[in-house]
C-alpha cells in the first residue's frame, strides 16, 4: 500500500477500501494498556489471536477475553464471550473492530513477535 500524502477524508476512505490483503495487517493495530505501554514503550500493536482484549466501546463494552479469529480482509477481529443472538437462538460470535478495544496481555509465543517487543526468550 502506497502511503497517502492526502487529508482529504474520500481518499483516506478509498485506500482502505482498496488496499491489498498482505497491506491490511497495519488496520488491525489495537491500544496496548497503560501497564503494558509503559513496560514495552508502544502505544500500539496488532492484534494475534490468544492475546487478551478489553472490549471499550459499542454493547459489549467492558468484556475482557481472548481473541479467537483475526479476519485480516474485513479488518475485524473476534473476542470470546462477544457474540449476537441469532433468529433461532443461537449465538453468533461478533465481529468488531480492533480499534474498539485495549490489548491487555499479549501472546508472546511467536518469537519474532517477542523480539520486535525487546523480550528476551
Amino acid at each position: 500500500m502506497v502511503r497517502i500524502e492526502s487529508s482529504q477524508p474520500r481518499k483516506q476512505r478509498k485506500a482502505r477500501y482498496t488496499a491489498a490483503v498482505h497491506a491490511r495487517g497495519r488496520f488491525l493495530n489495537a491500544p496496548l494498556a497503560p501497564t503494558l505501554r509503559d513496560q514495552y514503550h508502544t502505544r500500539s500493536i496488532r492484534v494475534v489471536v490468544g492475546d487478551t482484549v478489553k472490549v471499550l466501546r459499542g454493547e459489549a463494552a467492558g468484556t475482557e477475553g481472548p481473541v479467537d479469529a483475526v479476519d485480516v480482509k474485513k479488518s475485524r477481529i473476534v473476542v470470546e464471550g462477544v457474540s449476537i443472538p441469532k433468529s433461532d437462538g443461537t449465538e453468533m460470535p461478533r465481529p468488531i473492530s480492533p480499534s474498539n478495544v485495549q490489548i491487555t496481555k499479549l501472546n508472546l509465543k511467536d518469537p519474532r513477535r517477542a523480539a520486535s517487543l525487546g523480550e528476551s526468550e
